[in-house]
């Protein structure tokens, strides 16, 4: 069946006094809560939340549009905030959500992600639409998915389909928990919950520009001055006008640029690879940034981290007995994600294996847990990754046994 629109009651909280009798739903309520934010990704460099929507069992579908009610209740935030803290939180996908809530002040001390148990629970396709479609047999609308959000005013449909978003979750998640109880994974999924709890999201690069599409090809030293300057002027544009960068001109104009360096303003205007909206309206930013690009302090090869550890793509080389360990350990690990039926990233976060081949302690239990992984992670692969330490010791083709 296809669902165009909600099936709750959907209020939109657009006064005082809605505020109020939303806030009154809230303590009325001892179940878990859905919630979900749009953001405008894609359109705006912020990632704020430009609509909040939150579902009550059995109740209505509440629509909170922020930017609105900084101006008719200016500590909305800090009421919501306190409202439920402490209830449960019903969200997918919750570390795309969570950063947003997180500055408006918004922070959980209960949730369950409905993406992460679909994961645990070994299920194939693990998006929003395609859960509903497999466990509900409810086809979800799309047609806003890529709106950009920021607009005012949000038309009806925008509203419909962003309190779709909530109006699933709680019968969603009802389903996943039977499957997961089912498999033993119960336990599995809540111990992540918990995990999601003390989010973060990744700090920035220190140098940012280097994750330009592909970028990891180019060796000539003056080219990256390039990318690094037009990345730089382009990022310092996004920010002021918050805009995203790519808006302006995006990845594959920089690097064309980078491929193949003008020798002249005009050079760079008849580029016809050089696009984007700003390309030409901004054509003297570019150049500019090209001209100061031999100015720039710039490595050949990116700095590595004092507290990280190298990319292991450099290991056969760089760090044979890394490598090796590595090779050993991986396949068991994706033997036995296979076998439970989980995704192998979720059986173990691919950097903390990395971390531990890479320096291995005495203790690899301890060290597991050290870098983050959950009791139910560490119990089910501490002992092969110490079968695997144990049979690089002995393989006498290692450094080590030399």
């Amino acid at each position: 069946m296809k669902l165009d629109k909600p099936r709750s009651p959907v209020v939109v909280v657009d006064s005082q006094v809605i505020f109020d009798e939303f806030l009154a739903s809230l303590t009325e309520t001892n179940d878990a809560i859905g919630l979900d934010a749009e953001r405008a990704s894609g359109f705006k460099f912020s990632n704020r939340a430009y609509l909040l929507q939150i579902s009550i069992y059995q109740g209505s579908i509440y629509l909170l549009d922020p930017i609105d009610l900084d101006q008719y209740v200016p500590d909305w935030n800090t009421q919501l905030a306190k409202a439920i803290e402490h209830k449960t939180w019903l969200l997918h996908a919750a570390t795309q959500d969570l950063p947003c809530l997180q500055e408006l002040g918004i922070r959980p001390s209960n949730l369950i992600d409905t993406e992460l148990a679909a994961r645990i629970a070994g299920m194939e396709k693990v998006g929003l639409g395609s859960l509903c479609a497999e466990l509900l047999e409810l086809e979800l609308a799309k047609e806003h998915s890529a709106a950009d959000w920021s607009l005012r005013p949000l038309s009806p449909a925008m509203l419909d389909y962003a309190a779709l978003d909530v109006d699933v979750l709680h019968e969603l998640w009802e389903k996943i928990e039977a499957n997961l109880i089912e498999q033993g994974k119960l336990d599995w999924a809540l111990q992540d919950f918990e995990n999601l709890l003390s989010f973060q999201p990744k700090p920035p690069l220190d140098e940012p520009w280097r994750g330009l599409p592909g970028l990891s090809k180019i060796k000539d030293l003056s080219k990256l001055k390039v990318a690094a300057s037009i990345w730089q002027a382009r990022n310092a544009i996004a920010i002021e006008r918050d805009v995203a960068p790519g808006r302006l001109i995006p990845d594959r104009s920089v690097m064309a640029a980078v491929t193949a360096v003008p020798k002249s303003k005009s050079e760079l205007a008849n580029n016809k690879e050089f696009q984007g909206r700003a390309s030409r309206s901004l054509l003297a930013t570019w150049w500019e940034a090209i001209e100061k690009a031999p100015r720039l302090e710039v490595e050949l090869q990116a700095r590595e981290k004092g507290n990280g550890i190298p990319s292991h793509r450099s290991w056969e080389k760089r760090f044979p007995e890394a490598h090796a360990r590595l090779e050993i350990i991986r396949p068991v690990m994706l033997e036995l994600a296979t076998e439970l039926s989980l995704p192998i990233e979720n059986l173990l976060t691919p950097d903390y294996l990395r971390r531990v081949c890479f320096e291995p302690q005495e203790n690899i239990e301890r060290q597991l847990g050290e870098l983050g992984a959950r009791q139910w992670q560490i119990e089910l692969v501490a002992g092969i990754i110490s079968e695997g330490l144990e049979k690089t010791r002995q393989t006498p083709e290692s450094p080590e046994s030399a």
